[in-house]
């Protein structure tokens, strides 16, 4: 028996959350474990879209149904491809990130959640809070925190 089933790892689309998703891969890979790569995002507002669709022009199709965490969910899932997982599922959900994160450990069933460390040494961080420090005293599962900065 694997020691993991299934892996959340949270990603933003910034390359140090990208080094977490192909952590996140390698265990997956190596467990034979289900991997579901999580982006937390907040919408457009409509005055948001239609200054977008203005400024684009004829190329305004590009802003109309899309979310940034669609294609930031499409390179991670590249990335956890190219390390070797298989068993990939992604969702893009609006929310804050640690409760997203959470949720989705929740929703899935997962045994392991990944994230990366950015945030966790700064000054902002420790006076605020960082992704890293919320979830790994709230997750209620095992918390692998990658150092990626």
């Amino acid at each position: 028996m694997s020691a993991y089933n299934t892996i959340v790892v949270g990603t933003d689309g910034s390359s140090t959350s990208f080094v977490a998703v192909e952590r996140a891969a390698a265990v997956a890979r190596d467990s034979d474990a289900k991997l579901v790569i999580v982006s937390a995002f907040t919408p457009a507002s409509r005055e948001e879209i239609v200054e977008a669709e203005d400024a684009l022009k004829d190329e305004a199709y590009l802003v109309r149904g899309f979310t940034p965490a669609e294609e930031t969910l499409r390179l991670a899932e590249d990335k956890a491809v190219a390390v070797g997982a298989t068993n990939i599922t992604t969702q893009a959900v609006d929310g804050a990130p640690v409760d997203v994160l959470r949720k989705s450990v929740t929703d899935h069933g997962a045994d392991l959640l990944v994230v990366g460390n950015r945030g966790l040494n700064t000054l902002s961080g420790r006076l605020l809070g960082s992704v890293p420090s919320d979830v790994a005293r709230r997750a209620g599962v095992d918390v692998l925190i990658v150092h990626t900065t």
